[in-house]
């Protein structure tokens, strides 16, 4: 089995398409539409898998939607185990407008799961980590699902012996108390979790140590958008500089950088080195448009070139 074993609660059948502009009211003619699996961590298995690693997902779907994104990742080549619901999986709708520019995203909330559901892709995680070194939770909670889920998950991973790397928001986020190893929110998220404007670097970093010290993860990568990234552990931090790519589209970018980050870690690159991969992974994957994710090419010559600057 692979070394890294993700979870996702609230996949989505991922659409994206183009047109020339969105006006209320009007019919808009699209371009062709692309399709991808998605939710956070089926785009870390993908990603895991571009960079030429392997990863297997775990994840609950249902209906049309559920069936079309398993066929998706079954032509991707990304092993998997789909936990049969009876809600129907939600779709997430992306519009990169031509005339300006902007693009546009439409997220759905999801279904509901049932106890037995949710308790499935435990057993299921359970049944598939033996040999994992990393576990990886993405993404949102569907409805119903109590926020401090990530807790039974945290308490699987310190059983198996695993690393559990989590990415979510909101009262997901806040609810998490021990087991984890890195965190890795955006900075709103992490202003949101800790309840203050974190205007400053120091404060920033105080926020994330004040985690770090209540037992509530090792490592902090707090990620900066335009400004980079800072990784927070116990004995200090570091400022890691953005790197600079034209931008297409956003999506993925956060679950790329996770991807690579674990990916860096499970080939022995240490902390500082994972997180300049997971920068070049988020990097490449703004490169890209609507809903495509980012090219291995791209991730290589990107983490090389933050080298060669820093030399220069």
């Amino acid at each position: 089995m692979p070394e890294i074993v993700t979870l996702t609660m609230n996949p989505a059948l991922d659409i994206a398409t183009s047109a020339e502009a969105v006006i209320p009211t009007e019919k808009m003619r699209c371009g062709p539409p692309r399709y991808d699996p998605g939710g956070g961590g089926i785009n870390v298995a993908r990603v895991v898998k571009i960079l030429g690693g392997e990863a297997f997902a775990v994840f609950p779907a249902g209906g049309p939607a559920g069936l079309a994104l398993e066929g998706l990742l079954e032509r991707d080549g990304v092993p998997h185990q789909r936990i049969p619901i009876k809600g129907v999986t939600r779709e997430s709708f992306t519009v990169d407008e031509r005339r300006s520019g902007q693009q546009y995203r439409f997220v759905l909330p999801g279904p509901s799961l049932s106890g037995d559901e949710q308790r499935a892709c435990l057993e299921s995680l359970v049944e598939h980590v033996a040999n994992a070194r990393f576990i990886v939770a993405s993404g949102s909670l569907p409805p119903e699902v109590k926020p401090d889920f990530f807790r039974g998950v945290a308490d699987l991973a310190k059983r198996s012996g695993a690393r559990f790397v989590l990415d979510t928001s909101g009262e997901a986020l806040r609810q998490t108390r021990q087991g984890v190893y890195l965190l890795k929110p955006s900075l709103r998220e992490l202003r949101e979790c800790v309840g203050r404007e974190l205007r400053s670097e120091a404060e920033q970093v105080e926020a994330a140590q004040e985690l770090i010290a209540d037992g509530r993860s090792e490592v902090i990568v707090i990620s900066l958008g335009a400004q980079g990234a800072l990784l927070v552990t116990a004995q200090g931090f570091q400022r890691l500089a953005p790197i600079d790519v034209p931008i297409r589209s956003a999506v993925g970018a956060g679950d790329s950088m996770v991807a690579a980050i674990t990916l860096g870690l499970v080939r022995g690159l240490d902390l500082e080195h994972a997180v300049r991969f997971g920068m070049a992974a988020g990097a490449a994957t703004l490169m890209t448009p609507g809903t495509e994710l980012c090219r291995r090419d791209d991730v290589e010559k990107l983490y090389s070139n933050q080298f060669i600057r820093k030399a220069i």
